[in-house]
């Protein structure tokens, strides 16, 4: 499933922001509230986290391009990671013995 990262609030009269620089680049694996892309406003600049831990799976909006509030910045994927998940260890595993020279 992936997850949507948008442009949070930031601040009572801001209305829109710069994405200055992604922080990650697209199919990177990420963290929970890893910082994924920086924003800058004339007033505060801003590192937006990723929502879950997975890959970063599309950009929607380059370096240098102004978005509102709101607005879509990329997504994760959490999918692939989900099915790393579901791979079970072998158990009963044991290496093989070293033969005696």
């Amino acid at each position: 499933m992936a997850e949507k990262i948008t442009v949070p609030t930031l601040g009572e009269s801001v209305t829109e922001a710069t994405v200055s620089k992604w922080l990650k680049s697209q199919g990177e694996k990420v963290l929970a509230d890893e910082p994924l892309v920086e924003l800058e406003t004339d007033k505060v600049n801003v590192e937006v986290p990723s929502p879950i831990s997975g890959v970063l799976g599309s950009i929607s909006v380059k370096e240098g391009e102004t978005v509102n509030v709101g607005s879509l910045l990329g997504t994760v994927d959490n999918s692939l990671i989900s099915k790393e998940k579901n791979i079970k260890e072998v158990s009963n595993y044991s290496p093989p013995k070293k033969k005696k020279r």
